[in-house]
């Protein structure tokens, strides 16, 4: 089964203030989005940045029948939130912002707002499977292409962006927290049975320290003397699939210029151990072509596709 996530970058039916501007280029996204879906031919997709659930719908009517949906019922500021496409039966077992207990609020900005709870929702999902279930966490971290106050993308100083890239990763870090603590529930306790999947838009790389608190116990990353070797860790540790995505496609973002691999699939030690591939894009797809981004994501809005590449695993 191939399994995966994609930011599909502003999902909005036409006419509002942040998707397509008129029918023809919210089609156009649409015809886009859904070709890619169709030949990635995904068992289960985790999907960011819905921001109408009846776009979602409009997308996954291009796809056929026999796809179950389910998005979380708590978007941010801008409408975007999480969700899950699946031509295999799921149920819901969480939708939740809840920062774990102990984890006090954070600075959110220059005056006295705090964040006390994630920006969006997480979903969590368990799918009946030929392996039998498989439960899966899909998220969108805080972003690091940061807003300022009265809608700027563009700091007034240098001192405002060094503050609000801070506010940034104090949110991006308790989120990631908060995201772990969600992981713990489905694992509960034993990753050597379970097959437990958390994925999507983490919004920083691999060694980033905010996906370093996703993985649990540290040691036998893939790649290390220790990966095949079993240790008490296993039982909660999560395993980037990152380093089995051949290098020269190990990114799934182009952010002005530089290639970043933001999305990324972690999996527990039963599933881990059965990924035969991972990859970015289509798999035995050419070339992994994506457009550079700046600061202003409106300057795309009549973009067809995503600035995104999709990141998957067979198991």
């Amino acid at each position: 089964m191939l399994l995966g996530t994609w930011n599909l970058e502003n999902l909005y039916r036409p006419g509002g203030p942040f998707g397509p501007r008129d029918k023809a280029a919210y089609e156009a996204k649409l015809a886009a989005l859904a070709a890619t879906i169709t030949e990635l031919d995904p068992t289960l997709l985790a999907l960011q940045e819905v921001g109408e659930p009846e776009a979602l719908r409009d997308l996954v009517d291009l796809l056929g029948s026999g796809w179950i949906i389910a998005t979380s019922r708590h978007p941010d500021s801008r409408g975007i939130r999480v969700g899950v496409i699946a031509r295999t039966p799921f149920e819901v077992l969480a939708d939740t912002t809840a920062f774990p207990p102990k984890l006090r609020p954070v600075q959110a900005d220059d005056q006295d707002a705090t964040a006390g709870a994630s920006g969006r929702g997480f979903l969590a999902v368990e799918a009946a499977t030929e392996r039998g279930p498989l439960r899966v966490a899909v998220a969108h971290l805080k972003s690091k292409l940061l807003s300022y106050p009265g809608g700027r993308f563009q700091p007034r100083d240098e001192g405002e962006r060094a503050r609000f890239g801070a506010y940034a990763l104090y949110r991006r870090t308790a989120e990631a927290t908060a995201l772990r603590a969600l992981a713990d529930e489905l694992l509960d306790g034993d990753g050597r049975e379970r097959d437990v999947l958390v994925l999507g838009d983490l919004n920083d790389e691999v060694q980033a320290a905010t996906t370093q608190i996703l993985l649990g116990p540290p040691g036998s990353e893939i790649g290390t003397s220790g990966y095949k070797m079993p240790d008490k860790g296993d039982a909660s540790r999560l395993w980037d699939t990152a380093p089995l995505i051949p290098a020269e496609r190990r990114f799934s973002r182009v952010n002005s210029g530089r290639r970043e691999l933001i999305d990324h699939i972690l999996c527990s030690h039963r599933l881990v151990h059965r990924v035969s591939e991972a990859g970015t894009g289509l798999p035995g797809g050419g070339p992994l072509r994506l457009p550079s981004v700046g600061a202003d994501p409106a300057t795309r809005r009549d973009a067809a596709g995503s600035d995104h590449a999709p990141v998957w695993v067979r198991a």
